[in-house]
C-alpha cells in the first residue's frame, strides 16, 4: 500500500513536473523579501540604536510571533513594548512564553550595542509589572539607554548563524562535555541530560504533549491561524509558522496543503505533519532545560539567558529546538505540565525553556519582519 509520504510527495513531484512550471517554479520560490532582514544586520543604520534593533530581531520567539515594539527618545534610549496583537491567548495563556521571547530581543540588543561599544543599561519593566495571572499590557516590558563603554561579547558571533532547529537530527551523539562547554561557553546555569534512558523518557513526554496540542482544536487552530504557506503569504506577512519551498507549495497548488487540510485530523496533510513532529522528536539527542521561580523579572531572565545558550550551543555546532508544548498552562495541559514538572523540577521552580539537542546539517532562517517595521 502506498504510504501518505509516498502519496504527498509524489503528488508535489507531479505539480513541480507540470502544472506548476517545474524547475522555474522550483528556482523562484524563496522568499528573498521575507529572509532580508538576515542580510547584513546592521550594516547601513547609523543610529547604533536601530543597528542593534536590526540584530535584536533575529531572535528566537513563540511561533515566530516577533513580539516587540521599539520606541526611541532623547539620543540613546529605547523603550521595548509587548505587541499585545502577537501574543498567543490559547496555549500561553499568561503571556509566560512572550515574555520570554521578549528576553531574547533584550540579550540580542545588547549583545549587538556591545559590539558597537554601547553597554545596554537595561530596567526591566520601568512603570510595574502585570501580575503572573494577568495578560500583559501597553506599559513598557523594558527601558535601555545606551551609554559608552563596553566590550564585545565572544557570544555575538553565532547570531548569524542561530536556528531553532526543526528537523530531524542525524544519529550522531551528543557528549555530555559538549553541553558543559555550552555551559561555560553561555555563562548560564542550565540542566541537562544525555542519558539514554532519560532521554527516551523526555521524548516520550514531548510527543504526548504535542499530542494534546495537535488534538485541541482551539490550540491547534490557533497554529493553523498563523501558518503562512507558499511564498506569496510569507512576504506579506513575514511571521508565524512558515511553510515554504517548492515541495510544500507545490502541494498547496494540488489543494493537498491547506489550512483546511491541516486543521482536519482526518487529513493526509495532518497525518504527514503528526508523523513529521514525531520523528523530529524521536531523533533527539539529549535535552536541555532551565529551572527558575515564575516572576515577571524571572520570565525576562530566563529569556536572555536561553538567547546565550542558544548563542553558545550555535557556537559548539549544536542544533536546538525548543519544545514548548509540555510547559504550556491552559487547561488541556495540566497532566503533561505536571509530568514535566516533577521530571524537570522537583525540587521546585517553573521549568522556563526545554529544547532537545542534535546535530544536523544547515538550514535555512526564518522569515523577519524588518526592524523598520518593528518601530513606532
Amino acid at each position: 500500500m502506498i504510504s501518505r509520504r509516498s502519496f504527498l510527495f509524489g503528488a508535489a513531484g507531479t505539480v513541480l513536473a507540470a502544472g506548476a512550471g517545474g524547475a522555474l517554479f522550483a528556482t523562484t520560490r524563496t522568499p528573498h523579501a521575507a529572509l532580508a532582514p538576515w542580510q547584513a544586520p546592521g550594516a547601513l543604520a547609523t543610529d547604533p540604536r536601530v543597528k542593534a534593533a536590526e540584530w535584536a530581531i533575529l531572535s528566537p520567539n513563540p511561533h515566530n510571533r516577533q513580539p516587540w515594539l521599539l520606541a526611541l527618545s532623547g539620543a540613546n534610549e529605547v523603550t521595548v513594548f509587548c505587541d499585545l496583537d502577537r501574543r498567543l491567548p490559547v496555549t500561553d495563556p499568561f503571556d509566560r512564553q512572550i515574555m520570554i521571547g521578549l528576553g531574547c530581543f533584550i540579550e540580542l540588543y545588547r549583545l549587538a550595542a556591545a559590539q558597537e561599544g554601547f553597554e545596554a543599561i537595561i530596567t526591566p519593566f520601568p512603570e510595574g509589572a502585570p501580575a503572573l495571572n494577568e495578560r500583559l499590557d501597553k506599559r513598557p516590558v523594558a527601558h535601555i539607554a545606551l551609554v559608552d563603554g563596553a566590550a564585545p561579547d565572544p557570544l555575538f558571533a553565532a547570531a548569524p548563524n542561530r536556528r531553532s532547529y526543526k528537523e530531524p537530527f542525524t544519529d550522531q551523539a551528543v557528549a555530555g562535555s559538549v553541553l558543559a562547554g555550552v555551559r561555560t561557553a553561555s555563562g548560564v546555569a542550565f540542566q541537562d541530560t544525555v542519558e539514554a534512558d532519560r532521554v527516551a523518557a523526555l521524548r516520550t513526554l514531548c510527543w504526548d504533549a504535542w499530542l494534546i496540542e495537535s488534538e485541541n482544536p482551539a490550540a491547534h487552530q490557533e497554529s493553523v491561524d498563523l501558518m503562512r504557506i507558499g511564498k506569496d503569504e510569507i512576504e506579506q506577512n513575514p511571521d508565524g509558522i512558515d511553510l515554504g519551498g517548492p515541495m510544500l507549495e507545490a502541494l498547496h497548488v494540488a489543494g493537498l496543503l491547506t489550512r483546511e487540510t491541516v486543521a482536519d485530523p482526518t487529513s493526509t496533510a495532518y497525518a504527514q505533519g503528526k508523523a513529521a513532529y514525531e520523528e523530529m522528536i524521536g531523533s533527539a539527542k539529549g535535552f536541555v532545560w532551565q529551572v527558575a521561580e515564575n516572576t515577571r523579572a524571572a520570565q525576562l531572565q530566563a529569556g536572555r539567558d536561553w538567547l546565550r545558550i542558544n548563542l553558545a550551543a550555535t557556537a559548539a555546532g549544536l542544533a536546538v529546538h525548543p519544545l514548548s508544548q509540555c510547559l504550556q498552562e491552559y487547561e488541556a495541559m495540566a497532566p503533561a505540565y505536571a509530568q514535566a514538572h516533577a521530571a524537570l523540577a522537583p525540587e521546585g521552580g517553573t521549568v522556563q525553556m526545554l529544547a532537545r539537542v542534535g546535530y544536523g546539517p544547515d538550514v535555512p532562517p526564518t522569515p523577519r519582519w524588518p526592524a523598520a517595521t518593528r518601530i513606532l
